[in-house]
């Protein structure tokens, strides 16, 4: 099973250079980094992790250019978004960012997919709430078609793109893509509309979840399994070997957002699991 980590990395933490070295050096597979353009200070929405909200949620560094980073200073750890909140994102521009790391780190990328959950930094993106998750998919489509090998046009409900000019390519025609969030019938169709498999947070309930997703994706003519990739993970030996039970290839378990220091002692640590 590939063990890769996540981290809120801001700027009062280590560095994605020092870091993905580190993982590189002991072995750990992976660096997803999650996004937040920003936190509006007046904010009604309840965090889902509790309040308050921690710190590093107002701080963190743009995942697209720390990523960048960690993928030139390596030469085989994968990186990820766990996740991009991809209706906040200019669809053209996001697919060039997305292609453009892919391509230089050598197929490396995987693109986490989620919706968010802060209302307010929402609407500052000019986002309607309601709207969220079909405008996900439909800029989805929209940076596949940028992505084909021929220029191709999309038309879709929120947005279009004439047939174009757009390189680099991802390396596969499309990064690995991991959508996040709780199970649930609309997340499981967007998992087998556009992506390669899912990213649940922390990985419980997943005996019950994971047969339902299968069957959905076999229903929707899905070839194979999709990918079910536990992220956020606090690991114990036998919450291990119940993701390796189901099957699970791949687990992302949490660092704190924190120095070096204190990174590098829960690496220590986590050397266990490899």
């Amino acid at each position: 099973m590939r063990i890769a980590t996540t981290i809120f990395l801001t700027d009062e933490t280590i560095r994605p250079d020092r870091l993905a070295r580190e993982l590189e050096q002991r072995g750990f597979d992976g660096l997803y980094l999650p996004e937040h353009t920003h936190i509006p200070a007046s904010r009604e929405t309840p965090a889902p992790m509790g309040e308050p909200l921690p710190r590093e949620y107002g701080r963190t560094l743009d995942p697209f250019v720390a990523l960048g980073q960690a993928a030139a200073v390596t030469e085989r750890l994968g990186v990820g978004t766990g996740i991009t909140l991809v209706a906040q994102h200019d669809p053209v521009v996001l697919a060039k960012q997305i292609a453009t790391l892919d391509f230089l780190s050598g197929g490396r990328f995987t693109l986490g997919v989620g919706f968010g959950w802060n209302v307010e930094e929402a609407a500052d993106h000019g986002v309607k709430w309601s709207a969220r998750r079909e405008l996900t998919r439909d800029r989805m489509a929209l940076m596949r078609a940028l992505w084909a090998d021929r220029p191709t046009a999309y038309e879709g409900e929120f947005g279009s793109v004439r047939a174009s000019l757009a390189h680099p390519k991802p390396v596969k025609g499309a990064p690995r893509t991991l959508v996040g969030g709780a199970a649930g019938p609309k997340l499981f169709a967007q998992v087998t509309e556009y992506a390669d498999g899912w990213l649940p947070i922390g990985g419980s309930g997943l005996g019950e979840s994971v047969p339902v997703l299968r069957r959905v994706w076999s229903q929707a003519g899905r070839q194979g399994e999709p990918l079910v990739v536990p992220y956020g993970v606090r690991p114990s030996p036998g919450k291990l070997a119940r993701f390796r039970e189901l099957g699970v290839k791949e687990v992302v378990l949490q660092l704190p957002s924190a120095g070096e220091a204190e990174v590098l002692r829960t690496l220590d640590d986590y050397a266990q699991y490899l």
